[in-house]
């Protein structure tokens, strides 16, 4: 029975990721109530915690978006790339990593990767090198945000269990090796496929009138754009706040009133909010915009999502939980590294970091799993790209005008299997090296 309903519950997500967005929420809502009447399943509590700091994140970011703050760091990082075009490969990815470190969310590539092609092109670079690389950077970097939502719930739980993990110490062993795992797919992107001038897509379409003109004329840039004052010092602001969460993240005295202890998941909504609020007044921003965002639309989409996926297989791992200790402990106790499999699986499937970590986390603990090692493998919840249907990566294929951006005739053949292959298990192999050292 187990396995059937496990297979049901594989069919739920299979069904609401073809839907994507809010469809994988309510979705699982449906199976949610099967598990529950159907199948006599005691509910679990929904993921509140996850969701709230999402929604603080997502909210702060967003009054960032509408003080022009996300333009006026997208026009320094196509500053950057223009100025050193020839290592796009390298700086692409890069840029993608430090803006989903900064922002805690992989939604704001969408306006640099125009630029990242853009660049590549004019420097007869294949744009599929550094294109596809960027879009799996920009995911590679939610488990080394301290404003991400799987991070802070990866806190939650080991901090429960082991006071002296904390955020710093968590990030310590997450930065470096998604880091790494960033260059080594960057590296390994910069000689993948055949020259631009040499591939047949692009061949064929510069032989289309219409399509040659759509690749030559088109510019993608966004330093013709005067931004006012207040952008900058928006995005000076949420470095701020930003920084106020790392400051009390180090002391925990800061956090600590009487002899309570506030945790690290309940600082960063409090900070997200109260910088999010500091922005909106000190830049006098137009409140009507926030809700108009492309950050504001897309958190509030993985929020409804991560309501209805967590709580859906939740409910069924706290049934399955007795059986599952007795029948793969041994097989996980003899070999731990597997559960990063475990975690690589349910992510294709969910298409999120954080219900990832919110559904498997609590089973590798329940087997005994250590810490230590559970922040070793955390790269191991981001494996969504192995099925090209994630936002980022459609997206990404569709703004590489030239085609060497694509999925393949056999559907896995696509641009983004490798980058994602390399920089997962690169990540999972430096950071299990670093937990042994520094954790």
């Amino acid at each position: 029975m187990l396995v059937l309903q496990f297979l049901f519950l594989l069919f739920m997500l299979y069904i609401g990721s073809r839907k994507g967005g809010i469809g994988l929420g309510v979705v699982s809502g449906i199976g949610l109530v099967i598990e529950v009447f159907i199948f006599r399943m005691q509910p679990t509590s929904p993921p509140v915690t996850v969701m709230l700091i999402i929604l603080a994140v997502v909210t702060c970011a967003s009054i960032l978006e509408a003080a022009g703050g996300l333009k006026y760091m997208l026009q320094v990082a196509e500053k950057v790339l223009r100025k050193n075009p020839r290592q796009v490969t390298l700086l692409g990815p890069l840029v993608t990593y430090i803006m989903t470190f900064m922002l805690g969310t992989g939604h704001s590539v969408y306006s640099v990767m125009p630029i990242i092609g853009d660049v590549a092109l004019k420097n007869g670079i294949r744009p599929e090198r550094p294109m596809a690389a960027a879009s799996v950077a920009s995911q590679l970097a939610i488990t080394a945000s301290p404003l991400s939502a799987a991070v802070v719930y990866f806190l939650a739980q080991l901090g429960d269990i082991n006071t002296s993990i904390s955020l710093l110490s968590i990030l310590g062993v997450t930065v470096p090796s998604t880091l790494a795992g960033t260059v080594i797919l960057s590296m390994y992107s910069m000689r993948r496929g055949v020259e631009l001038k040499d591939d047949p897509e692009y061949q064929r379409r510069m032989a289309d009138p219409v399509q040659r003109k759509k690749i030559e004329e088109t510019t993608s840039t966004s330093l013709d754009e005067k931004l006012p004052i207040a952008a900058r010092h928006s995005v000076y602001l949420f470095l701020a706040g930003l920084a106020s969460i790392v400051l009390v993240a180090m002391v925990p005295e800061l956090r600590t009133i009487g002899e309570k202890t506030i945790k690290m998941s309940v600082i960063i909504q409090m900070v997200m909010l109260a910088f999010g609020g500091i922005i909106l007044l000190l830049t006098k921003t137009d409140v009507k915009k926030v809700p108009e965002g492309v950050v504001f639309k897309s958190g509030l989409v993985a929020a409804i999502a991560i309501f209805g996926i967590a709580w859906m297989s939740d409910t069924y791992f706290q049934h399955a939980m007795p059986v599952f200790q007795v029948s793969i402990k041994d097989m996980v106790t003899a070999h731990p590294w597997t559960i990063a499999f475990a975690m690589f699986i349910v992510s294709v499937v969910v298409n999120s970091q954080a219900a990832t970590a919110r559904m498997m986390l609590p089973v590798a603990l329940g087997l005994g799993l250590s810490p230590q090692l559970l922040i070793a493998i955390m790269p191991s919840v981001y494996g969504y790209f192995f099925i090209p249907n994630y936002p980022s990566d459609i997206a990404t294929c569709n703004f590489d005008n030239t085609g060497t951006t694509r999925i393949g005739k056999y559907y896995f053949n696509h641009s983004f299997m490798m980058p994602g292959l390399i920089g997962v298990s690169s990540a999972c192999s430096i950071g299990y090296v670093l937990a042994q050292i520094l954790i």
